[in-house]
């Protein structure tokens, strides 16, 4: 068993009929496969889409809404019918499945980050599968991860998965969009991604989704960067997930990448929020980026923002505007400030063991999570 810990995310163009609404056919398939793949000793987290198109219909939606208020009631509606399927299924099969529910708020509060992944350690120590979405119902647009492409991302990285499987109704990522050139290749395997993959992505295969091909690759950057490798693949075939498990032939492969982040680097570069701006001079910047230093007051030419003591902030390039990492501070603004308009602006802003460099290509793929 090459990969025993696997985050499969299972898109809603996977779960639902061509009205959108829920397919209980092929709930029962993904259940199925998950359990012969429990049943050999897999630990699996399952993170779905779905509650939305399960639950338009009963609120006399003739078609998946639009309204994010509208979304967000089907969603509520949803959520609890979505989970009896597989809960049932499951059941069938002697397996016990748990619902877990985030906002990308449990990702940024460290102690709610911790007790997430302890709840998901437990219940799959357990024997459970934790059921993973998410809380749609109630998530503003600041918490919300965006997308379960992204959320699959976070948990796999959060669990230190094995492999990240993403199932759509593509079968991975292709040179053009195959559907609208016969000549298009698929890419199979991926060892490092840069932003030229983007322009491959082509758009959403689904009107009842969220996420397109761009998601993924997103994704994937952030599971490779995390130390998890990530394979892409149709959820059309008969045993999509039991192939996805065993044989990652039929796909796209993405490595991952061998220097992987430290799981406090992790939280400041994916899921930390910047409460702040600070903008230093090209000393700093060399510091930072070229010799492995700490930012110190002296190289700061100005910042914006409301920032406190530890709290997270985007450090940017004044020169070339180019962001250089994120970190948590050891000043205030308040005392920043003073401090500049003193004879001696000395003392540590950011310490190097709270820094994160942010390269050109995962910048870009952050941009948007």
């Amino acid at each position: 068993m090459k990969y025993k810990r696997i985050v499969f995310k299972v898109g809603t163009s996977s779960l639902t009929n061509e009205d959108g609404s829920l397919s209980k056919s092929k709930v029962q398939a993904i259940t199925q496969q998950l359990a012969i793949l429990h049943e050999a000793g897999y630990e699996l987290i399952l993170v779905s889409s779905g509650a939305i198109a399960a639950g338009f219909s009963s609120l006399g939606f003739k078609k998946r809404p639009t309204k994010i208020v509208d979304k967000q009631a089907s969603a509520a509606v949803g959520q609890g019918l979505l989970l009896e399927e597989y809960t049932t299924n499951f059941l069938l099969k002697g397996i016990v499945s748990a619902q877990i529910l985030l906002t990308q708020d449990d990702f940024a509060d460290k102690r709610r980050y911790q007790n997430a992944h302890q709840a998901m350690t437990v219940l799959m120590n357990r024997g459970a599968i934790p059921i993973i979405n998410e809380n749609d119902s109630v998530a503003i647009a600041e918490l919300k991860v965006g997308d379960n492409d992204t959320l699959s991302a976070q948990v796999a990285a959060m669990v230190k998965a094995d492999l990240l499987v993403l199932l759509t109704d593509v079968d991975g990522l292709y040179t053009e969009n195959p559907s609208k050139n016969p000549e298009a290749r698929r890419l199979n395997k991926i060892e490092k991604i840069h932003s030229d993959l983007l322009a491959m992505a082509g758009e959403a295969g689904s009107d009842n989704g969220t996420g397109g091909m761009v998601t993924k690759i997103k994704a994937a950057a952030l599971a490779t960067n995390a130390g998890v490798p990530v394979y892409i693949c149709s959820s059309k075939k008969e045993q999509a997930l039991l192939e996805a498990a065993e044989n990652q032939q039929n796909g796209t492969f993405f490595l991952a990448q061998a220097q992987m982040m430290k799981s406090q680097k992790q939280w400041l570069a994916f899921y930390a929020f910047s409460q702040g701006v600070i903008f230093v001079d090209k000393g700093a910047s060399q510091a930072l980026t070229q010799e492995r230093k700490s930012l110190l007051v002296s190289g700061i030419v100005r910042m914006s923002g409301n920032f406190s003591y530890r709290d997270t902030v985007t450090v940017y390039d004044q020169v070339s505007g180019r962001v250089l990492g994120k970190g948590k501070v050891r000043l205030g603004q308040a005392a920043l400030e003073d401090l500049l308009k003193s004879n001696k602006p000395r003392g540590t802003v950011i310490h190097r063991n709270d820094w994160i460099s942010l390269t050109p290509e995962l910048d870009f793929f952050l941009s948007e999570f």
